[in-house]
């Protein structure tokens, strides 16, 4: 009994050690930490007539990390630049993981779509976009809809009238008065049902059924293309993959040899939106070994440089980034598509 209260006095501490360390590893907080993530060759990802990019150089995405927070991980983001605590509000909006990442998912889909019109549609290649009805990102808590629509869910129509875009959906919801029932009719893993329920009062003022929405197409070429993102989710890769897919759809040697990343949104007619974490992104360019940085800039409305006097645009804050980590990375300022491809065109 003695050698065993002796043996336990002289592993007590490491025991407490080992628990100490665990809880320091792997006791989940409630927030995340942003660091950054990488920058991913393109041509792996995306085949064009059933074609691989075989042209010299890369356009890469760039992403940014989130990891669920722990005591360790928290520290870690205190002490080491470009890494930041980052609230579950802030990067989930309170929606549930298996919904974040629902919505994550459709986003990427989404980029991927915007992406083959806008470069088919610039390389005067036939394409074509089917409505499918739009796309339930999020549901309000005083939405009378809520027991029955799901994140995910597509909406097709209103009333029994077959929608034919979103715009077209709000107008319709939005010709009738709060407290009016509407019945819709939507798709839920493939299956066709209907709901009805009471319009209630939006933050706007107007009558709505009380979720986040956007449309929901299908993308049809003449000539193929598949597209694979590897698990990355999110929009901010569209600008991207749509200059991957419009240089090997007209076989143009825009990148001569160059190592080229970026992000930003695209969107239908060609423009360029902003996203976040482009700090993050320039540290993964940099370490991917790239030359040129496309960032988007959308110009301030006077609005918010009323009320956010130290408002950073995504190319603003893309520049001092570069100062501090890559003076060597040429950051390109883009507005929308034309921009990034005119850029490639008159520089070497």
């Amino acid at each position: 009994m003695q050698k065993l209260r002796k043996f336990l006095k002289r592993i007590w501490p490491f025991l407490v050690g080992v628990v100490v360390l665990l809880v320091l590893l792997f006791l989940p907080l409630p927030f995340y930490v942003e660091g950054p993530g990488t920058a991913d060759q393109l041509s792996p990802y995306v085949r064009v007539n059933h074609q691989k990019d075989t042209q010299k150089g890369s356009f890469r995405m760039t992403t940014v990390s989130i990891a669920q927070g722990t005591p360790a991980l928290y520290i870690y983001a205190k002490l080491m630049p470009n890494y930041e605590v980052a609230s579950v509000s802030e990067i989930t909006g309170n929606q549930n993981n298996a919904t974040y990442n629902k919505v994550q998912t459709f986003y990427m889909k989404s980029a991927v779509n915007q992406a083959i019109y806008v470069a088919y549609k610039q390389a005067h290649q036939e394409v074509k976009v089917q409505f499918k009805g739009i796309y339930v990102l999020e549901i309000e808590k005083n939405s009378q809809f809520k027991k029955a629509l799901k994140v995910g869910d597509t909406i097709t129509k209103v009333n029994g009238q077959r929608l034919v875009s979103a715009e077209d959906a709000v107008k319709k919801i939005s010709s009738q008065k709060v407290g009016d029932r509407l019945t819709i009719t939507y798709q839920h893993n493939g299956k066709i049902k209907t709901t009805s329920g009471k319009l209630v009062k939006l933050s706007t003022g107007k009558p709505g059924i009380g979720i986040g929405l956007t449309d929901n197409n299908k993308v049809t070429t003449k000539v193929p293309v598949s597209i694979d993102s590897h698990g990355v989710e999110g929009p901010s890769a569209g600008l991207m993959f749509t200059l991957q897919i419009y240089s090997q759809l007209t076989q143009k040697n825009l990148r001569k040899g160059r190592n080229i990343a970026g992000t930003g949104t695209i969107a239908t007619d060609g423009t360029v939106g902003e996203i976040g974490g482009i700090d993050k992104k320039i540290v993964a360019a940099k370490k991917a070994g790239a030359t040129v940085f496309f960032a988007p800039y959308v110009k301030p409305t006077k609005l918010v440089e009323k009320y956010e006097p130290d408002h950073l645009t995504n190319y603003q804050l893309a520049k001092k980034t570069v100062k501090k980590v890559a003076p060597n990375l040429k950051v390109v300022p883009v507005k929308n598509f034309g921009d990034a491809v005119k850029y490639l065109e008159t520089h070497n």
